[in-house]
Formats: C-alpha cells, structure tokens, sequence
C-alpha cells in the first residue's frame, strides 16, 4: 500500500534561489499565486514541471521548487509538446511573455494551442519588452513611445487572447496581476482542464511600462472598463452593474442592464465566435473582459498520439531502431 502523499505548503514550492526581478514587479504576484494553487492540486512536486523561453517571465522554473527548464527563446510550447507525450503523467506548465510567445514564439505557441496539448501556457503580458531594457512588443499598442520606437510604434499589435481563440484553444482565459484572488481561481481553473490551458495575464513592468493596466486597475475607473465573464450570467458591469452587453447579430451594444436580450456567457459553446468577439473587446469603446472566455472539450494530442504508439505496437510489435536504420537502400562510404 503506498504511503499517502504529504500535504504540502506554498513555501514547499519555494526553491532556495532568490527572486531577481525588479522591485515591484507584478512578476511578484504572478509567483505567489502560483505556489498557493499548487499544494492545492495535491501534485506532487516531482510530477510538475515548469518549461519556459527568455524574458523575465522565463526565470520563473529557477523560483519553483519543482523540475524546471528554462530553454530556447519562444520555443517553450515546442519543449512542453515533447515532455507532454513522452511523459504523460506530467503536470506541465509554460510561463512565457507578450514577447517571447508572440514574436519568434508565435509558430510554437500556434500549434502547440490547435493541436490541444495537455499543458498549460500563462502569458505575462506587460506590453513591453523588459529584459532587453523597454523596446516595444508585440502587444503594445500603436504609437508607443519607446527606445526602439522614439516616434511611436507603427505596428498593429496583436491580441493574446484573439489568437488562442483563433487557434481553437480548448481552455482560454484572462486575468490581472494585482487582483490575487482571480488570479487564483483562473490558474486553478486552468491545471484542472484537459487540454491546452491558455491565460493571459495583464503584469505591469513598473520599469519601463508602469501603470499600463491602471485603468483596469485604478479603483474610480475598474468597474467600467472591465467585466468579469461568469458562465451563464449575463455580461453586466459597472459600479453597481447597471450596465449590460447585447448583441445586434454579431455587434456587441452597450445597454441598460434591465433590458432585454442581455448577452449571456456561455463558455461551453465549441463555436469560438461569442468567445472572439469577446477577446475583441477594448477600452475605451467597450469593458475589458477577465475571467474564462472559453472551457471545451475535445481530445488531446498527447492522447491520441500515444494511443496511436500504442495500437502500432499491439498490431507490429515493438519495432527493432537497428533494424529500422539498415532496412530499405543503404550505402557503405569507404
């Protein structure tokens, strides 16, 4: 009979490295959040791995006390696949950036997502690239002034939220830094779903992109520029939700809270479209949504290739590599 598993604590997921991000950084809580969900999984430490790019998001595996990797700039969705389907019993996380997931990462980050691995991926995004000292991302937006872009960027940046949506991702979800208790529920939420977990977290850079989500956070302003999504509630906000989201065919319309036809969430529906509307959503012209946009069922890719291996191996036996390299045309160079 094995032994039960002993209950662990957050600072049992403490590694003894010290923490080197800057000085309020949202990274902070990021990290605290984490090592208070994991105990709550009842995972054992040696089962989690924490896989992640180049960033300062991607120091995170030197923080957990747990197996870790930190690898090659925006490939970590690529590391996570292999580990995945090798080691299927593995509970993996991908910490990555706006920077490194959505710029030489976005390939990996794609397919990683479309194929439905059984990971999952938080994205930091602070809308700036901090380790490499403020150039502007892939998220920052038009006209930003930056070291790189001293006239304001021309670039259209891209949505984290709209491409995981796009890529057909099973579990998609947002939440912010400095709202610790959803961001709890989020990644929670996120390490029991079977699938591809995808969540975008709004993290300030108080360097060299500070108060970016201010008005997401800034406590007279909050309520009307975000809206938190609840399954089979309607889409209402405000400083006492006496505002409400409807919509006119596929345009979402700001009303009264009391009128009729109000949009009701529904994060169980596999058409991505209400979810990408959704992830389309931005201040000023409409609330920010944070919560999940979207919890679906389907199989995995880590599933079905191993059960593949396995149907192969039942049906031609376990194969011989030495037989394998030596069959078919060969050469002897002298």
């Amino acid at each position: 009979m094995n032994a039960e598993l002993p209950v662990l604590k957050p600072a049992d997921f403490a590694s003894d490295q010290d923490v080197r991000w800057c000085p309020g950084c949202g990274d902070y809580s990021i990290l605290a959040q984490m090592k208070k969900v994991l105990p709550v999984l009842g995972v054992p430490r040696e089962q989690t791995v924490f896989i992640s790019g180049i960033g300062c998001s991607s120091r995170f595996p030197y923080y957990m006390n747990t197996y870790g990797m930190h690898s090659i700039h925006g490939r970590a969705p690529a590391f996570a696949t292999g580990l995945k389907c090798t080691r299927p019993e593995l509970s993996i996380w991908v910490i990555t950036g706006d920077g490194d997931a959505l710029s030489i990462g976005g390939n990996h980050l794609m397919h990683a997502i479309r194929r439905n691995i059984d990971v999952n991926i938080v994205l930091f995004n602070n809308s700036i690239y901090g380790l490499t000292k403020g150039q502007y991302s892939p998220t920052s937006p038009v006209g930003h002034v930056t070291k790189s872009t001293p006239r304001g960027s021309i670039d259209y940046p891209l949505s984290p939220i709209s491409i995981a949506v796009a890529a057909e991702a099973s579990f998609v979800a947002r939440s912010v830094d400095f709202n610790t208790k959803h961001l709890a529920a989020t990644l929670t939420r996120a390490a029991h779903h079977r699938g591809t977990s995808f969540i975008e977290v709004y993290q300030n850079c108080n360097v060299f992109n500070d108060g970016v989500w201010d008005y997401m956070k800034d406590k007279s302003v909050k309520a009307s520029n975000s809206i938190v999504l609840e399954h089979g509630k309607p889409l209402t906000f405000g400083d006492n939700n006496e505002k409400a989201l409807r919509l006119n065919g596929l345009t979402p319309e700001i009303v009264d809270a009391d009128a009729d036809n109000l949009w009701i969430h529904n994060e169980t529906i596999h058409d991505p479209t209400s979810a990408f509307l959704l992830s389309r959503m931005r201040v000023p012209a409409f609330p920010e949504p944070i919560g999940v946009f979207r919890a679906v069922e389907r199989p995995t890719y880590d599933e079905q290739m191993n059960a593949q291996t396995r149907a192969a191996a039942s049906e031609k036996g376990r194969g011989d590599l030495g037989q394998l390299l030596h069959s078919g045309d060969t050469w002897t160079v002298d």
